[in-house]
């Protein structure tokens, strides 16, 4: 019985500098490596032990990283992973096997995308004109298949957050905020659908996944386990289901837990 764990990235498998939540100590905080270099600058971190973990778990699971960034943002992050193997960014729009793009995928989409939710100008247009004055700073396009703001926390109230995802729901649009980025996201672009097609190329038969967002919350229902740390978008609204588990660590010590959580999952699936 082979497993797949699918893991989301940022804030739940590596972490920026603002998102480790190292409360303790400085002489007990854990030794990082650095998975992301930007301009010359280290920008994502992981824990030792979590990249010996997951090295680990490579070597007997098919692991994947399922995420949000572009593939040019994807390309920038260093994880101990074979590099022939399977990925997902753009939310699920795009399916890296060896790190070439499947175009049938994404041309699928694009179709349904055209067929089901308003152009991707309206919602950019929206994005840069509903919110709050002061709250979005810039707008940036991800494949010309979705939109997302980097955006000032503090002009930005919840409420606003949600009178504009509400208003994006009309158009077959969704939102999410993950730090200073808020996405709006094509309905059919889903994590889950890319993470079921590279289930059913690679034969696994047990699913794992693991994520912080709201645009997470489909993959982690549609595992067989479901893994979220215990901070995020997910965590604020309490967000449960059969198959969860939540660790108890937060920040970068509960992405470290959860690639235990994952691999003792998957011990369990294979025994």
């Amino acid at each position: 019985m082979s497993a797949l764990v699918g893991f989301d990235l940022d804030r739940t498998v590596v972490y920026s500098a603002a998102a480790l939540m190292l409360d303790g100590p400085d002489e007990d905080a854990p030794s990082l490596v650095v998975t992301e270099v930007y301009q010359g600058l280290p920008l994502s971190f992981m824990t030792r032990a979590a990249e010996r973990a997951l090295a680990a778990l490579a070597e007997t699971s098919v692991v994947v990283p399922v995420t949000t960034r572009t593939v040019a943002q994807f390309q920038r992050i260093r994880l101990p992973l074979p590099t022939s193997g399977w990925a997902v960014t753009t939310n699920g729009a795009v399916v890296l096997h060896d790190g070439t793009p499947d175009e049938s995928w994404t041309a699928t989409l694009r179709e349904e995308i055209a067929a089901t939710s308003a152009p991707l100008p309206e919602a950019e247009h929206r994005l840069a004109t509903a919110l709050p004055e002061g709250a979005v700073l810039r707008t940036r396009r991800a494949e010309d298949l979705f939109v997302y703001a980097i955006v000032e926390r503090a002009a930005l109230p919840d409420a606003a957050v949600e009178a504009f995802a509400a208003e994006l729901a009309d158009l077959g649009w969704r939102v999410s905020v993950q730090g200073r980025k808020l996405y709006a996201v094509p309905v059919p672009i889903r994590k889950e659908r890319a993470l079921a097609a590279v289930a059913e190329r690679t034969g696994a038969t047990r699913t794992i996944a693991a994520g912080d967002s709201l645009l997470d919350r489909e993959m982690l229902a549609w595992a067989d386990v479901a893994i979220r740390p215990a901070h995020g978008e997910l965590h604020a609204v309490g967000w449960t289901a059969p198959n969860l588990v939540v660790t108890q660590a937060r920040g970068v010590m509960a992405g470290e837990e959860l690639v235990g959580l994952a691999a003792a999952a998957t011990v369990q699936m294979t025994t």
